[in-house]
């Protein structure tokens, strides 16, 4: 396949335009919607700090309920025939009455809450199940309490509030909320400005800077707006906002990006963009628009739970209709129709989603594999296409030494230690790269005399009293030296050049390694027969260098943020099922576009905040595995669901009574429901042997 590319602005313009983006992402728990009402007008903060609120608040409810529940079973006359003791006094239907009172209103509270909610939305689901169950549970005890012939289900009720509350909160403490990415992302501007007026500064916060105004950004400080330089010059570093692997020099005259890092020089700037016309506010503005574009779609247990839902009420009734036309009592078809509706939650149907997703999310974290939405997660198995950021994901993210070359008899160690010792107090990232290499070498660095500067050419000195320069190619060309032959690259590589009294003794060449494991990752995609591609803020020539190398289907180079969504779209638009591997800000709303956003750990807080799932160990390989996990993980879902939904193919019928001979009373109820949800739990145990 040719190397499709796309340009859609050049690096160095940083004023864009974003269309308005629809999204993918189902909220990661199908139970928010019973408190979630207020979301969009709290903002992205409340949003999280709710989060948090929501699994303490199940967590609080949980131990409660369960310790509210010890005593309901101990003075259960079932549970006594059972084990075969007996605990009676007087007025014990009155203590377990009020004690279950408080259970039903205190741990079914949420429930309650999430029935009224499906029923206004017309959306009745995995709460209404459960909420009719409690109800129809604690009215008939009640009843049976203070006159109803009938035995009562007030044990039924505590277990299905604690299990059902353990189930929600084992869900929710799995999936972190993805509103922090918003506030990462405003992390990445200062908090403050100085201000030029006349022949002072003046230090004030950065959110009151106009368009026009000056300041002084000092060495290693982030910059506080978008603007331009209007004295001095530096090595800034954007990676973390265009991609661009290494620091680019911005000099008078050059626009920059607010969030971006100045190097090792004080520059003056003229302030041109602040607040929503601000870059980095625009990046905002995509993720915001990719999260609150959310799917409809349910999970397979909240769909479950809605037909459950209908089929318990329609049974129910019918029920309680076929007995009293046949001439039974009232107290016996009533009890036949709370026993149909109360069995028809079963314990499986609650857990059997949790229980996988608690396991699996555990085993991934010890794999490297941390998930934040399990729909994402689920879906990884129809992955026909994933984009990869370059920078950091692909390749090392470090601009460092691949090649050493001597010439003229001088050893590799003795060349790399010269070109150290000249560049060791220099910023640049060229500079850096080859004294990390010295250093990681282990190289003493020789004394270095007579230091200077050869503009836009390198730099020269004197070494042991020889005159050493380390110069650009074009130094070179300027001074008629021949280029050898073996510094010619296909590469994306940048080389220099060092001379030991104008006679050129060897070269050093650097670039941002292709990580080893990604030759691998790519290879075991292409025989899943998925398609691979790169997106990267870098040049053509680093973007086509590394794309052939490791034989991808195409690539984009010089990418910016609208980009990279612009990418994900057109390849949506295709019919692809896409995942975005990225780490940077540049990467944020592309991995929220994304239908599986996957970001590497080493990354910025932003990239990991904004993905649906996050590689600890940077590792391409690792998301070959996730999508057989995801794979795996899925069937279990079904089969638990299989599990759980069969046992109400067995229970309910028999629940009705209709059936000659084969009456379930309650107690056998509960045993089916308490083998269906121990088959549940031991086979989500299996996913262990999964990954």
């Amino acid at each position: 396949m040719n190397h499709s590319q796309h340009n859609p602005t050049e690096n160095k313009d940083h004023s864009h335009k974003h269309d308005s983006h629809d999204h993918k992402h189902e909220h990661p728990s199908n139970h928010e919607s019973m408190d979630h009402g207020s979301h969009s007008e709290g903002g992205h903060e409340g949003h999280g700090n709710h989060h948090q609120h929501m699994i303490q608040d199940f967590k609080k409810r949980f131990w409660v309920s369960l310790i509210l529940t010890i005593p309901v079973l101990l003075f259960s006359d079932m549970i006594q025939d059972w084990l075969g003791f007996s605990i009676q006094f007087e007025s014990k239907s009155y203590v377990v009455f009020g004690i279950s009172t408080i259970l039903f209103f205190y741990g079914g509270w949420p429930f309650l809450k999430g029935l009224k909610e499906e029923l206004s939305a017309k959306n009745p689901g995995m709460m209404t199940l459960i909420a009719l169950a409690i109800s129809v549970a604690y009215l008939y005890s009640s009843a049976v309490v203070f006159g109803l012939e009938g035995k009562d289900f007030y044990w039924e009720l505590a277990t299905l509030i604690v299990i059902m509350l353990l189930g929600h909160w084992m869900e929710m403490r799995s999936i972190l909320g993805a509103s922090k990415a918003l506030e990462k992302l405003a992390d990445l501007m200062p908090s403050e400005a100085h201000l030029i007026e006349g022949d002072q500064t003046k230090d004030i916060p950065a959110s009151e800077l106009k368009s026009g105004q000056k300041i002084v950004v000092k060495a290693h400080e982030k910059i506080p707006a978008d603007g331009k330089i209007i004295e001095g010059e530096s090595y800034l570093d954007e990676s973390m906002l265009t991609g661009e692997s290494k620091p680019v020099k911005r000099r008078k005259g050059d626009e920059i990006i607010g969030g971006s890092i100045n190097g090792n020089q004080s520059i003056k700037v003229e302030i041109s963009k602040t607040g929503d016309e601000s870059y980095l506010n625009q990046v905002i503005g995509l993720v915001k628009e990719a999260q609150e574009s959310k799917s409809k779609t349910q999970n397979l247990a909240n769909k479950a739970a809605k037909w459950l839902t209908y089929i318990s009420l329609s049974m129910g009734i019918i029920t309680l209709v076929v007995w009293l036309v046949i001439g039974k009592e009232f107290d016996f078809a009533l009890g036949r129709m709370v026993t149909v509706m109360v069995i028809a939650c079963p314990h499986a149907l609650g857990l059997a989603i949790p229980l996988v997703v608690s396991i699996s999310t555990s085993i991934s974290a010890e794999k490297g594999l941390l998930i934040r939405n399990r729909t994402a997660f689920e879906n990884s198995r129809k992955v026909t296409a994933i984009v990869f950021d370059k920078t950091g994901t692909l390749t090392e993210g470090k601009f460092g030494v691949t090649r050493i070359e001597s010439l003229e008899g001088t050893d590799d160690q003795k060349l790399l230690a010269w070109a150290a010792a000249m560049e060791e107090n220099s910023e640049h990232p060229i500079a850096r790269g080859i004294t990390n290499k010295a250093k990681e070498e282990n190289l003493e660095f020789p004394k270095v005399s007579d230091f200077e500067s050869i503009t836009g050419k390198g730099i020269s000195g004197k070494i042991e009293g020889k005159s050493i320069k380390v110069i650009s190619p074009g130094y070179l060309k300027e001074n008629d030296i021949s280029i050898p032959k073996d510094a010619a690259s296909d590469q994306a590589e940048t080389i220099v050049y060092v001379l030991e009294d104008k006679k050129l003794i060897g070269f050093i060449a650097l670039a941002d390694g292709i990580r080893e494991e990604s030759a691998d990752a790519i290879q075991t995609f292409k025989k899943k027969e998925i398609q691979v591609f790169m997106a990267t803020g870098d040049n053509e020539k680093t973007a086509k260098a590394v794309s052939e190398k490791l034989g991808l289907d195409g690539y984009f180079s010089e990418v910016l943020p609208d980009g990279k969504v612009k990418i994900i779209e057109d390849l949506q638009a295709k019919g692809q099922f896409v995942a975005m591997t990225g780490d940077g800000v540049n990467d944020a709303p592309a991995l929220a576009k994304a239908d599986i956003g996957i970001a590497v750990g080493s990354g910025t807080d932003v990239a990991v905040e904004t993905a649906d799932i996050i590689l600890v160990n940077s590792n391409p390989k690792d998301i070959s595995n996730l999508i057989l996990f995801g794979q795996a993980t899925y069937k279990k879902m079904i089969q638990n669901l299989g599990w759980a939904v069969g046992y109400n193919a067995i229970a309910l019928p028999l629940a009705t009574g209709f059936i000659p001979g084969l009456m379930i009373q309650p107690a056998l109820g509960a045993g089916l429901m308490s083998i269906s949800t121990i088959i549940c739990a031991l086979n989500a145990q299996l996913l262990r042997r999964k990954l």
